[in-house]
């Protein structure tokens, strides 16, 4: 049998036995819940510039905060962050794009910020499928056919999915870091060890231990990824609390342990995305315009000149390395994110 038959084997008894799984399944403790509830988020400076006022939209699970500026009919920009962060990785991006002519929406993700689910009984998924699932699930919700998808880290994954599985929702892409959807083939291959170690989190959240840091710690543990991803960004501790401001969320734990659970194939998926985690393990290629971007200060995701991931585009792309760009690359260089978003809508010949 197939390597990928195997795995959809897996996933799929994983999901129909998920009740009986031990251990890292459970849901946290008390003490965790009564530590992440009692967490009363960060006090940022007031001067500190925020893309505001929120608007909120409710899809099929989520009722959906996110900002939202620019022309009513212009071409639609969807700005999606990644983890730790939040939307204000765009707060220099976004009006630089209004002031181009384009629509901007910038959603919190799932499990983010004032994102909320709508049932107590929905699976919280952090799964790659639930995240581009959600970027066509907004665009229903706002009436809007096509956008401009651009993102990093798990922004970028959702734009990646969503552009893979459904480009006719897409005229183009900007994705940092290039190919962004998870092959769980590889799930338990071995990376440079360097590599490794900067993913120190994704086997610290398989833990009781790491899960009751994030309920008691999460600024702390944003702020070292943030340095670590990062090591040229001059972040300061303003910033930081404005984002953490994000962590307050009644489901930040569950979205943020069983995105990277399930990345490990240590959790089973929810059972309404296994059709699309059945066409994600094929890695689609992207066919739409795109222009893929690396820092070149990342401090965990080397650069590299896009070689690798070029058969994963099937459309036009273009690829650039990013001098002082860490893996927060709109925030940390939003003059290059925005030509990235000009130039891709020229590969897609959109006029705003």
């Amino acid at each position: 049998m197939q390597l990928t038959q195997v795995l959809v084997s897996v996933l799929v008894a994983a999901t129909a036995t998920a009740a009986r799984i031990p251990g890292v399944y459970r849901k946290p403790v008390a003490a965790i819940l009564h530590a992440r509830d009692s967490y009363d988020g960060s006090h940022p400076n007031a001067t500190l510039p925020r893309l505001e006022p929120l608007k909120y939209v409710n899809t099929s699970r989520l009722r959906v905060a996110y900002y939202e500026a620019g022309p009513p009919n212009g071409t639609v920009v969807l700005l999606l962050h990644g983890w730790p962060y939040d939307i204000h990785s765009y707060v220099e991006v976004a009006p630089a794009l209004v002031a181009q002519g384009y629509r901007v929406v910038a959603p919190y993700l799932r499990g983010n910020g004032p994102t909320t689910f709508l049932r107590t009984d929905t699976f919280r998924s952090g799964e790659q499928a639930a995240l581009g699932s959600d970027v066509i699930e907004l665009l229903d919700a706002l009436e809007i056919p096509r956008a401009i998808f651009a993102g990093y880290d798990w922004g970028g994954r959702g734009a990646n999915v969503a552009a893979a599985l459904w480009p006719e929702r897409c005229l183009g892409l900007v994705s940092v870091n290039s190919y962004l959807i998870q092959n769980l083939t590889a799930a338990w291959t071995p990376l440079d060890a360097n590599i490794e170690a900067g993913f120190w989190y994704f086997y610290y959240f398989l833990t009781p231990r790491g899960e009751a840091a994030l309920a008691v710690h999460p600024k702390d543990i944003a702020r070292v990824v943030w340095t670590r991803n990062s090591p040229q960004w001059n972040y300061t501790e303003a910033e930081l609390d404005r984002a953490a401001e994000t962590f307050v969320n009644p489901d930040y734990i569950s979205i943020v342990t069983h995105v990277y659970r399930h990345r490990l194939l240590y959790a089973p998926g929810d059972p309404d995305y296994t059709h699309l985690e059945e066409a994600l393990l094929k890695q689609p290629p992207i066919p739409v315009p795109a222009v893929t971007l690396d820092g070149l200060a990342d401090g965990n995701f080397p650069a590299t000149d896009g070689s690798s991931s070029a058969k994963l585009f099937s459309g036009p792309r273009v690829h650039h390395r990013i001098e002082r760009a860490g893996h927060n690359l709109p925030q940390e260089r939003p003059d290059a994110f925005v030509e990235a978003v000009l130039e891709v809508a020229k590969l897609a010949n959109v006029t705003v």
